[in-house]
């Protein structure tokens, strides 16, 4: 008793109880709502986007009249294009045709638009040092390569990372399609998309690939003389649409976007109903066949999918399209035993999906199926090196070469950017200072160069195998 009374007299926090204990079920009754129905979370919604409206005012979105930040002449030298800075100024002024940028001040640094960095890039590139690489490597005749960033854990930096590379590669000159596959369309709002509604994100070009599928089999079924399935209204209208019709132009000159919105999720039903519909109908491959189609992979260089955080019909459409597969993780154990799983039922759906198919391809005497990606790596985010240093290490031990080399560091810039729906490339680095902005964006550059080279890796096979197979023609 004595000990108790000294404990809350002497205003000692930790001499005070937890604040879990005593708390009186009268009081907390008092404390709850009513309960809650369904209607509740329609004036929640309705709340939320009132909310998000007077945010977007605030400038906290800016969705739909985005414009990316202008790049001083030091980016430019330093990141973009590999000359010195006096050289630049240079050919500007022998070139006036050049643009030519702006200045906010008399004398001061001259700060330019994306485009008008692509038009200078494309310049020093026709008559700059052929020692120099002003643009990317990108092989004639092959296709765009695709990366599916992947993870059925939340919260691992999943879609962040991928809106990085995307900018990462467009300031390297790429020309670069993001797909967002995830509903709750993150990826989008980094892009200032909008998207009204499901028939403006992937799903026409999904439920396009199981109109074809069921028409070719009515084909079939005519000709032996049986009733056709029939086509509903919405597979008709799929019919009319392509990715030409939903590809959106975004606030980056080359960078363009498929946006998701909430109604996506509802292809995640609709996706086992046709499949059982159609049993031939190979619905992991909806979109990979979509995009070939289309002709999207020759219009672009880099087609980057942020998938949802559940291996569902929806992120299988991705990994399958993918070449290229990033799966973000922390250093932490929950998470690289999350992630252990996430890869043993990537393992046990894609060998599921090859056994049940190659049993009717050995039947039929047709070419086996086999699931194969170019390149496979799992990726440290959000890294602690005072932290997590050690599990880091021991995650590399076992991983080996599956576990990239390079950890994405957590520094204050990336908060700061994240708080504004922006990436780090779209943060000025007027708003910190060029050594801190220099520093936090390393991290991101050391990102992108690893995924680069595994992008200049896979094409170049390719581009030596189409020389092989030319030469043994």
């Amino acid at each position: 008793m004595r000990f108790e009374q000294m404990a809350q007299g002497s205003g000692d926090p930790d001499g005070a109880p937890p604040p879990y204990f005593n708390i009186s079920p009268d009081e907390a009754l008092a404390e709850l709502e009513s309960p809650v129905g369904t209607r509740d979370f329609g004036r929640i919604a309705a709340l939320c986007a009132e909310g998000r409206a007077d945010l977007v005012a605030r400038g906290h979105e800016g969705a739909g009249g985005r414009e990316l930040r202008l790049f001083s002449t030091w980016e430019i030298t330093k990141y973009l294009i590999p000359v010195a800075p006096p050289h630049f100024r240079r050919v500007l002024r022998a070139n006036p045709a050049l643009p030519q940028g702006r200045s906010e001040t008399e004398g001061g640094a001259r700060w330019f638009t994306l485009d008008e960095v692509l038009v200078l890039r494309a310049h020093f590139a026709n008559l700059g040092s052929r020692a120099k690489e002003y643009r990317p490597y990108r092989p004639e005749g092959l296709p765009a390569k695709i990366c599916a960033v992947a993870n059925f854990k939340g919260g691992v930096g999943k879609t962040s990372m991928a809106a990085h590379l995307a900018m990462s590669a467009a300031l390297d000159g790429y020309r670069v399609l993001v797909i967002d596959l995830d509903s709750q369309g993150s990826m989008t709002s980094i892009f200032g998309g909008q998207v009204a509604s499901e028939w403006d994100t992937v799903f026409p070009l999904i439920a396009r690939d199981y109109a074809l599928g069921l028409r070719a089999e009515n084909q079939r079924r005519v000709e032996r003389g049986d009733a056709p399935l029939p086509l509903e209204d919405m597979l008709a209208e799929a019919l009319k649409r392509g990715a030409a019709d939903i590809i959106r132009p975004t606030h980056w000159p080359n960078i363009d976007l498929i946006g998701a919105q909430l109604n996506l999720y509802w292809a995640e039903f609709q996706i086992p109903v046709w499949r059982m519909s159609l049993r031939g109908w190979k619905l992991w491959e909806a979109l990979s066949n979509a995009l070939a189609r289309d002709g999207v992979l020759e219009r672009y260089d880099l087609v980057m999918l942020d998938t949802p955080p559940a291996l569902g019909y929806l992120t299988i459409n991705g990994l399958t399209a993918a070449d290229i597969l990033l799966v973000p993780m922390g250093a932490s154990f929950l998470e690289f035993d999350s992630t252990g799983r996430f890869f043993d039922m990537l393992h046990s759906t894609f060998l599921s999906i090859e056994e049940g198919e190659n049993i009717a391809a050995r039947a039929l005497g047709r070419d086996e199926i086999r699931f194969e990606w170019d390149a496979v790596r799992a990726i440290v985010t959000r890294y602690d090196a005072g932290q997590q240093a050690e599990l880091a290490g021991l995650m590399q031990a076992y991983l080996g070469r599956t576990l990239s080399p390079w950890r994405q560091d957590f520094t204050a810039l990336v908060g700061q950017a994240g708080e504004q729906v922006n990436g780090i490339y779209e943060a000025d680095y007027r708003d910190f200072n060029r050594e801190t902005y220099a520093r936090g964006r390393l991290t991101f550059d050391q990102t992108y160069a690893g995924f680069k080279r595994l992008l200049l890796a896979s094409w170049r096979r390719d581009e030596l195998a189409a020389v092989r197979e030319k030469e043994t023609a």
